[in-house]
């Protein structure tokens, strides 16, 4: 089977992409979601957060939200806002954030080679969130919501794809600071061309969307009759294109140490230097710590860093064992209530928001994590600490969806 295929994509009627497009499921609450919805019927949120059109208090896991979906899903459709093209193609997915543009492929990625690790994993899934995407695929009979892969480098899929651009787009939306264009590819000769030219790649890899893929393979398996659930909805950019921020840590409390006795700790394995202006690391090993109105700028020491292991060489692989476990006695970060996540598009000022409120204690602003970094945890099996990677820009939801009946 083809590492990816063409497919009869679902996609908003001309001049409807503003009026569906929407922000991915899963980076809005409930409340955002219905605020985000209202007065506008086509938006996806009524598909991918259906609980918005039910009573406030609907369990968003409960059944009703899943047929729900599948009421707003099939009205779509049958108002004319969702078409389906009648012959496979592949899509042009261009994203433009600030100066920041990517642009990449809409395509079906094949189930049999995410089994066999062929399309690689970096994180755990939770079994309760696959469970969520099952529901939602068995209900619509349809993936709506795409998974973020990463090619390696190829200069005929990149050349392939550019050329698709040069024609008028079938969807165009902005939103939240992002443009989202997708540009239809349905000549022969430019899809067999994509299909070898994926073909001979020896990996792809997971950048996000790791319960959605997981769950398009158990509804294969549960499906094995079913050609379309052979495939799952994805969109995929060069691996060089792709733009990975910096996931930053806030902890509750000092684990009752006193801040000079912190910092004493810290120094052990950390050298510590007080900071005029805010520290945004600027390469690996470098950590940004604000505690008590103070930067520092902490370095671990070179000694400790692993030259060989891809995951325990990580910069927050290194803040856990020398410092968050150690010292604040943080040693499950997914299930510890006292650490807390933010993503650096909300910027180093959020940090600073929190620990001045009281709320948090310590705030740690690190060094992203790379491409390189995630697809050499990737290649070696293995898999990153939680929150490792924030992408930006994220993709939308409603501009492409995957029918598998």
């Amino acid at each position: 089977m083809p590492l990816i295929q063409p497919f009869c994509g679902l996609r908003p009627a001309a001049g409807r992409a503003a009026d569906v497009a929407s922000p991915p499921y899963d980076v809005l609450s409930s409340p955002e979601a219905r605020e985000r919805a209202a007065g506008k019927p086509s938006s996806f949120l009524h598909i991918s957060k259906a609980e918005i059109d039910l009573p406030a208090d609907t369990d968003p896991y409960s059944p009703a939200v899943y047929a729900k979906s599948a009421e707003n899903f099939s009205r779509l459709i049958a108002d004319g806002v969702l078409i389906r093209d009648a012959a496979p193609c592949y899509y042009a997915y261009r994203l433009c954030m600030d100066e920041h543009v990517q642009t990449g492929i809409v395509a079906a990625a094949s189930v049999t080679d995410y089994d066999s690790n062929r399309i690689r994993k970096h994180e755990f899934t939770r079994p309760d969130k696959e469970d969520d995407r099952v529901r939602q695929i068995e209900a619509l009979s349809a993936q709506t919501g795409p998974v973020l892969l990463a090619y390696p480098d190829s200069l005929r899929a990149d050349q392939l794809i550019a050329s698709a651009t040069g024609k008028d787009p079938v969807a165009d939306a902005c939103f939240d600071g992002v443009r989202h264009t997708v540009w239809l590819i349905d000549d022969a000769a430019t899809i067999a061309g994509l299909s070898a030219a994926f073909d001979v790649m020896p990996n792809l890899y997971i950048a996000d969307g790791h319960h959605r893929s997981a769950a398009a393979s158990r509804v294969a398996a549960a499906r094995p009759g079913c050609a379309g659930a052979g495939y799952f909805l994805s969109v995929i950019f060069p691996a060089h294109q792709m733009r990975i921020m910096d996931y930053n840590r806030l902890v509750r409390d000092l684990n009752g140490l006193p801040p000079e006795t912190y910092l004493a700790r810290v120094s052990e394995n950390f050298s510590v230097s007080a900071a005029v202006d805010r520290v945004k690391p600027e390469k690996p090993g470098v950590v940004g710590m604000y505690l008590a109105g103070q930067w520092y700028r902490l370095e671990i020491n070179p000694s400790l860093v692993p030259s060989t292991d891809p995951v325990r060489r990580l910069d927050v692989s290194l803040l856990s064992e020398q410092l968050l476990a150690p010292i604040l006695g943080i040693a499950d970060l997914r299930r510890d209530k006292r650490i807390d996540f933010v993503g650096g598009i909300r910027g180093l000022a959020e940090l600073e928001r929190r620990v001045d409120s009281g709320e948090m204690a310590v705030a740690f602003a690190m060094h992203a994590t790379q491409m390189s970094d995630l697809m050499a945890v990737a290649d070696s099996g293995q898999v990153m600490p939680p929150k490792s990677t924030w992408f930006e820009p994220k993709l939308a939801d409603g501009l492409v969806s995957h029918i598998i009946a």
